[in-house]
């Protein structure tokens, strides 16, 4: 053990004299963007905090929209600005297409198949990937097709909060939207549910996908110091592959009962694992479509039910606005019916609603990580080689230049406003904008409204314990998404 300590010792030294070297170097020769001055080996890491996207909005408030960082071995570029977001992610998209790979993604060689973290430019697969996903999963067409799905687990959603009112019992919506998202997920891809809606008797696959996410959003000591990567000294790649392994033996073994089904019979293209297969193996193998479904997993599930849990919240927190929509949505549909996808037109209000949520609690404060492979000059700063990027689109959803009281819950300020969530405004990006534009947007942008208008148009809602809508705890918690750090327990009462 003195060995390790002795190796890390002086590894640590050596860092410090080539980071001092780095930096003596790049301020005569490059002009970098302006940031807080690096402390030897940590560089800015003291100042990142439990709560990053709000410290560094904070910090760009002192150094500009457009910062320099050091967090440990990497240089960091922060953006704070719809100016420049629209820079990045639209004028020089392709410069900043690639991704920066989390240590814990590489765990079962995750990154390697991923559609989320390939690189874009000098690999087919991305495209071939991408074009897969949006072909055959996210198509309007193939939307419409199963929306019936949706419309049975929103209204199992219903049920399950029918029964909590029925029995005087809080619903946790964080939890019940969490097992709704998934069993959308699980029936579009295999027509099947992996967790029960009405309980939490069939967990395990629940909790596999929960502790990835937590897993994914713990600060990791080998992303700021590379050279830890073969101790992992936090466990956390380990950990990974343990929860990484678990999914795809369960996927595979799926994969294996849909193939002895199609060869007993002509088996009917009835969901996307049908569809997946259908698709020749020299373009999409059987570890692609395994590491496919572990995104649409992962990525599809937290985000959708912290974004239904922070509307939920927002609303009981705002009893007007609650009641403001509940009035549009029994004026255009009539009080106690399911909303359909084909009402939301007809919805502007609750529409409002979505996008204001999405303004002020966008699920991944900093989208995904980018990176550029080469020095680029961004706004007469040079962004050095193999920089991390990061777009914080949480203080951009905060912004006091582009928003009125940005602080408050103000679904009215979209009233009249073009402003939209698809990537063509920068003022609004949380699903990202370019060609890494998340690829579910179009699944969760008819998931949301019909969700959140089904709950509140089938059910009235209070507090749980009595508590003052301006008591209600609205702390974050962060993590490769921001969820609400206390859950929201709300008593659903009977119309």
């Amino acid at each position: 053990m003195d060995y390790v300590f002795i190796l890390l010792g002086l590894s640590f030294a050596w860092i410090l004299v080539r980071e001092l070297m780095s930096l003596r170097r790049n301020k005569s020769s490059k002009r970098l963007a302006p940031g807080p001055f690096p402390l030897p080996i940590i560089g800015n890491l003291h100042l990142l905090g439990d709560q990053p996207h709000k410290s560094l909005a904070q910090l760009a408030k002192v150094h500009g929209p457009i910062m320099n960082l050091k967090f440990g071995q990497i240089n960091t570029v922060v953006i704070s600005s719809s100016v420049l977001a629209k820079e990045v992610m639209q004028k020089q998209d392709l410069t900043f297409s690639n991704r920066c790979v989390p240590d814990a993604l590489r765990a079962c060689n995750h990154y390697d198949f991923s559609v989320l973290w390939l690189p874009v430019n000098h690999d087919s697969r991305w495209r071939t990937l991408r074009k897969i996903m949006n072909s055959n999963i996210f198509s309007g067409n193939k939307l419409d097709v199963s929306e019936h799905l949706r419309t049975k687990k929103i209204q199992e959603l219903i049920d399950f909060c029918h029964k909590s009112a029925n029995n005087g019992e809080a619903v946790d919506i964080g939890r019940a939207a969490f097992r709704t998202s998934l069993n959308l997920l699980s029936n579009t891809i295999f027509s099947k549910d992996l967790s029960d809606p009405f309980s939490d008797s069939a967990k395990e696959f629940k909790d596999l996908v929960w502790n990835i996410m937590v897993e994914i959003g713990k600060p990791n000591l080998v992303d700021y110091f590379p050279f830890l990567e073969k101790i992992d000294p936090q466990g956390i790649r380990r950990r990974m592959t343990d929860h990484f392994t678990k999914i795809l033996d369960l996927m595979s073994g799926l994969i294996d009962e849909r193939l002895k089904e199609r060869k007993m019979r002509n088996y009917a293209n009835v969901d996307v694992l049908d569809a997946l297969l259908n698709i020749s193996p020299e373009e999409l193998d059987r570890n692609h479509i395994e590491h496919m479904c572990l995104d649409l997993f992962a990525a599809g599930t937290d985000t959708t039910s912290n974004t239904l849990e922070w509307a939920m919240a927002e609303l009981l927190q705002n009893p007007h606005i609650l009641e403001k929509a509940q009035e549009e949505l029994a004026q255009m549909i009539g009080r106690g019916k399911l909303v359909d996808e084909a009402d939301i037109a007809q919805l502007p209000y609750l529409r409002c609603i979505v996008k204001e949520t999405l303004r002020i609690h966008p699920q991944a404060p900093f989208l995904i990580p980018r990176k550029v492979e080469d020095d680029v000059e961004l706004c007469g700063y040079i962004v050095p080689k193999d920089s991390k990027v990061l777009v914080n689109v949480w203080a951009i959803g905060r912004d006091s230049v582009l928003w009125e009281n940005p602080l408050v819950f103000k679904p009215e300020r979209f009233w009249e406003s073009e402003i939209d969530v698809r990537g063509r405004d920068f003022e609004l990006i949380p699903f990202g904008a370019g060609r890494r534009i998340c690829p579910g947007l179009p699944l969760a942008i008819r998931m949301i409204p019909v969700a959140l208008g089904s709950l509140l148009n089938t059910l009235n809602w209070k507090l749980q314990g009595g508590i003052a809508p301006k008591d209600l705890d609205m702390e974050e918690k962060f993590g490769i998404t921001v969820a609400k750090a206390q859950p929201l327990l709300a008593i659903p009462i009977p119309l």
